[in-house]
């Protein structure tokens, strides 16, 4: 659901920038309080595992593909939409400047439409199906994996909007296109999220907020994050994702291509020219490192000054 540059308006990305840009001026300073002397390596891991998950597009129908966005799993891990917010935003910040996925123009739009209003509608529903399943942890993967299947369908929604105020495509034609398809996707993500708080929830709940106990080491999580982003991505479906399909089929993909800003970097499109499938790894594992010391370090800088 990366917008690329070219698909939106200036107003549109101006307007978006400033509103992601306040969101997450907010949140350093809500995460200070709700994130408060949660361990850095949890922020660090979790933007990091989210990037490589990212890099893993799955199939869904049609020549479509698929892929995480993390809304649900971030919050709920970090048990903060505030520290949500600050792990989506990362991810995508790299992925944007090292990688060239998301346009630097559509950065603000893409931080809201996934690091905010996926985040906190993933949160928000995941805490009021919590609390209609008696607010057993038990449950806990059950419902944030039905949060984050709709947090993607409300997301993908917001982009198709952005769309239409841009004038890039007509409202009854992208609103109901962008649904359907990510009505698909959404499905693959909650099925993703569930299994993954179900794993952390019966091996790792260390990982997990609320749980007594100190973190119980780096390895497994290290090395989940590694063969994700370096063995996983090389699995990656092909197919264009919900947002291309619908570009190609409605035909203003080629806006992208006359507005492109790229930085310079050799790592574009998440691989390294002449070296194939090891770029790729190359390019995932740099990737998650990447993501892992701006978290990390985004952690020790927020972390209350008393602790």
């Amino acid at each position: 659901m990366h917008i690329p540059d070219g698909f939106i308006s200036v107003p549109v990305a101006a307007a978006t920038s400033l509103a992601s840009g306040t969101a997450l001026f907010i949140s350093f300073g809500r995460s200070q309080t709700a994130f408060g002397v949660r361990r850095a390596p949890i922020l660090g891991l979790t933007t990091a595992f989210i990037f490589a998950a990212q890099m893993v597009n799955f199939p869904v129908a049609g020549g479509t593909s698929g892929h995480l966005l993390g809304g649900a799993l971030a919050a709920i891990i970090l048990g903060s939409p505030w520290a949500g917010m600050l792990c989506i935003a990362t991810v995508l910040i790299i992925q944007a400047v090292l990688f060239a996925d998301g346009g630097i123009t559509a950065l603000g739009a893409n931080i809201l439409n996934m690091g905010v209003i996926g985040v906190w509608v993933a949160w928000l529903l995941t805490q009021t199906l919590q609390k209609l399943f008696g607010g057993s942890k038990k449950r806990l993967p059950l419902a944030g994996g039905i949060a984050a299947g709709v947090s993607v369908v409300v997301a993908s929604t917001a982009c198709a909007i952005q769309l239409v105020l841009s004038g890039t495509a007509a409202a009854n034609l992208v609103l109901p296109s962008m649904t359907s398809v990510h009505i698909l996707i959404g499905v693959g993500e909650g099925i993703i999220t569930g299994g993954v708080l179900t794993y952390l929830a019966t091996a790792r709940p260390d990982l997990l907020p609320g749980e007594e106990g100190k973190f119980q080491g780096w390895l497994t999580p290290v090395v989940s994050v590694l063969l994700v982003a370096g063995l996983f991505s090389l699995f990656a479906s092909a197919w264009p994702d919900g947002l291309e399909r619908v570009a190609e089929n409605m035909g203003f993909i080629d806006l992208a291509e006359q507005v492109r800003i790229v930085v310079p970097t050799p790592l574009a499109d998440y691989g390294i020219e002449g070296l194939g499938q090891i770029g790729t790894s190359i390019a995932g594992l740099v990737g998650a490192g990447a993501c892992f010391i701006v978290a990390f370090g985004i952690a020790k800088v927020m972390k209350p000054k008393n602790v």
